[in-house]
């Protein structure tokens, strides 16, 4: 891809970028040069550096120029099928609404919809690989075409499985006091919990879904269920897999918030006092805890959130994830943290410019 390189300059960077995996580094020195000489890149070119980019570990650099990666645009190739359903937060046992942690001048939803995507490759009455997205449809549109592009390539190397993708609305609104804050902000297993037991039994006896495909069924194979969000909803992708590492073990975060977000009436605050900022504080909770059995993407950009405050504020953005990847370079974790330059919270043109990537990074090794 055009920007996808290895930085060992940027001041920020500086440290973490001594772990890089030196095979990559030199993948992506011999494409510079190939620039240099040739006066722009080849088709070949374009495609080692992405095979380098879609299958190292490490810490990478993209940005100031973005592009919408050909993989993520509607090729032309076979469809699958959409649905959409909507459950009520009543009829929840997990999340019905009425935490006594919420504040009641922040709304709850009375439904959360729930959006469904079967690719095209998908057989009927095999156990399909699941890719469980928060704040739902979120980037269902990016996947969706990835899934019809990358489940059919020839490469093998940058191929997708035929995963059903399952993207989650929230419960509602913002910040401590809120149905999502305590969906995804609190540091336990109740979203992971959710997900597995009444999300996807939900999906599974959708009438519209059954009738279209009588035998679906989803693994139990927790190296065959990904999560992926951004902002608290990166947090909540994190904390699915770090407490129930036997149901998801696939875990995408953009922009995470790995900050001081807990409600802090939570009870979870008497363990873990600063939410999520103690996956990487003092408390070191990836280096002191046995290493699980994860793997773990993590994204932060330049401008990110309060990314000028200081570190007693545990709120800035980017020294959580920096923070974070250097934790997990540190216990040895297949991770990737990508940094991206002149980019924001959340910032679409990073999704359209990684997303493929992460995605094929994200699912190697599975089904091997």
């Amino acid at each position: 891809m055009d920007v996808l390189e290895f930085h060992g300059s940027f001041p920020m960077l500086v440290k973490i970028m001594r772990r890089r995996i030196a095979s990559v580094f030199w993948i992506s020195v011999a494409s510079v040069a190939l620039t240099m000489l040739s006066g722009g890149r080849s088709e070949a070119q374009d495609l080692a550096t992405k095979k380098a980019y879609g299958q190292g570990n490490g810490d990478f650099v993209v940005g100031p120029e973005y592009r919408l990666d050909p993989d993520l645009s509607d090729q032309g190739n076979p469809k699958g099928k959409q649905f959409e359903f909507r459950m009520p937060l009543a009829e929840s046992k997990i999340f019905p609404g009425t935490d006594s942690t919420l504040d009641s001048s922040k709304e709850v939803r009375k439904e959360r919809k729930i959006f469904v995507y079967v690719p095209a490759s998908y057989k009927d009455g095999t156990k399909a690989p699941v890719l469980v997205m928060h704040d739902g449809p979120s980037n269902l549109n990016l996947v969706r075409n990835a899934l019809d592009n990358l489940t059919i390539s020839k490469d093998a190397s940058r191929k997708l499985p035929a995963f059903i993708a399952i993207s989650i609305e929230n419960g509602g609104n913002d910040g401590k006091g809120s149905q999502r804050g305590l969906e995804y902000d609190t540091m336990s297993d109740r979203l992971a919990r959710f997900v597995h037991e009444e999300v996807f039994a939900a999906v599974l006896k959708n009438s519209e879904i059954r009738a279209a495909y009588p035998n679906l069924a989803l693994t139990d194979d927790p190296w065959g269920r990904a999560v992926m969000g951004c902002s608290s909803g990166g947090a909540a992708a994190l904390s699915m897999g770090w407490f129930r590492p036997d149901l998801f073990r696939r875990l995408i975060t953009y922009s995470g918030t790995f900050v001081d977000q807990q409600d802090d009436d939570a009870s979870e605050e008497s363990k873990y006092p600063l939410g999520a900022w103690e996956y990487h504080s003092s408390m070191k909770l990836f280096e002191t805890s046995e290493k699980k059995p994860l793997r773990i993407f993590t994204h932060v950009s330049d401008k990110d959130l309060r990314f000028n405050d200081a570190e007693e504020t545990y709120h800035n953005w980017v020294m959580a994830n920096e923070r974070t990847a250097k934790s997990l370079a540190a216990k040895g974790y297949d991770y990737r943290y990508v940094f991206s330059r002149d980019s924001r919270h959340c910032d679409k043109k990073v999704f359209e410019h990684t997303v493929a990537d992460t995605l094929v990074w994200m699912w190697q090794g599975y089904g091997q």
